[in-house]
């Protein structure tokens, strides 16, 4: 695969985030689609109430121009495409819902888990009729297992919908989300090169430029927060890349952070229930550092470092697949 076609991709998504970010916030803003912020959560993040949200459609429309621009078309094209934007939707009616109906939840946990389950059912679609290889490898190692379409597929539907609210739980400081799912998506536009998939290559590269330049107006103050609608379509992205690139379970370490995330949760969850006892100050894990008086720029910068040493050894362990 030619790195200079991920380069251009990079750098035409990005320019693309970067000059519809000024046209769509006072948009965004001008129709009150203002964040909702938590009563329980850190005091610092109550004046960041009104700041517009949903600007993940900032995202989605730089990425998705441009993967449609450099991508090859084939069933992986349209796997990720299908991925980006349908688990995008979901986001985008979940925070459309928040936004107009002023209600909290959003879609119900039915509606969502319906959403997802859908656009998991149409990527399966799509690899069944491309005969998608079943087989799943342990990364770092020689063994790989094949327990057929049985397995895999539901596999693959469980599997999308946890990245996605995983991706999903790390949205919730200023930049944090950003600067790690681009972390993240250089990692896998390294293993798609390796796998020579110039389709997921190539959607990384579009996701990594159009979350960077989002970046330059997410970065703490924030001028705007992507919402579900961002965070479930870069989910949805990276989950499909690492399908497309048979490397499954390699996003539990490339995407490390995301699974923490994801982790504390389940973790405070299920200690309140059993045991009426929280194990962190608050869930996600990123909540409980600032709720120990970590400034929102320090959060950040660990997690990002967290990320980097995760996705450089997820590229180790990739090299032994």
């Amino acid at each position: 695969m030619d790195y200079q076609l991920l380069l251009l991709t990079i750098a035409v998504s990005f320019i693309l985030a970067v000059i519809a970010a000024p046209l769509i916030i006072p948009l965004l803003r001008r129709l009150k689609f203002g964040q909702q912020v938590r009563d329980d959560g850190p005091q610092t993040h109550l004046k960041k109430a009104g700041t517009p949200t949903m600007g993940g459609i900032i995202i989605m429309l730089a990425s998705t121009l441009s993967f449609l621009k450099f991508s090859v078309i084939n069933t992986d094209f349209y796997v990720l495409l299908v991925a980006m934007l349908g688990y995008g939707m979901v986001g985008f009616l979940d925070d459309y819902i928040k936004i107009v109906f002023k209600r909290s939840l959003g879609l119900t946990p039915r509606q969502k888990l319906f959403g997802q389950l859908l656009v998991g059912a149409v990527i399966c679609g799509l690899l069944i009729s491309a005969g998608h290889n079943t087989s799943i490898s342990i990364p770092g190692t020689a063994i790989s297992f094949d327990w057929g379409g049985w397995f895999y597929y539901p596999f693959i539907i469980l599997m999308m919908m946890a990245v996605t609210n995983a991706v999903n739980f790390t949205d919730g400081v200023d930049g944090l989300l950003s600067g790690v799912s681009a972390i993240a998506l250089a990692a896998f536009a390294v293993v798609a090169m390796q796998a020579t998939s110039i389709a997921a290559g190539v959607c990384a590269a579009a996701m990594i430029g159009a979350v960077l330049g989002f970046l330059v107006f997410n970065a703490h103050p924030a001028k705007v927060f992507m919402g579900d609608f961002g965070s479930f379509g870069i989910g949805g992205a990276i989950g499909a890349i690492a399908i497309v690139t048979k490397t499954e379970l390699l996003f539990v370490v490339i995407g490390g952070v995301f699974v923490i995330e994801m982790l504390s949760v389940i973790l405070q969850v299920a200690s309140f229930k059993t045991r009426g006892k929280r194990i962190f100050r608050m869930s996600p894990i990123h909540h409980h550092f600032e709720l120990g008086g970590w400034s929102e720029w320090r959060v950040v910068i660990t997690f990002w470092a967290v990320g980097i040493v995760l996705a450089g050894l997820g590229l180790y362990i990739s090299k032994g697949l």
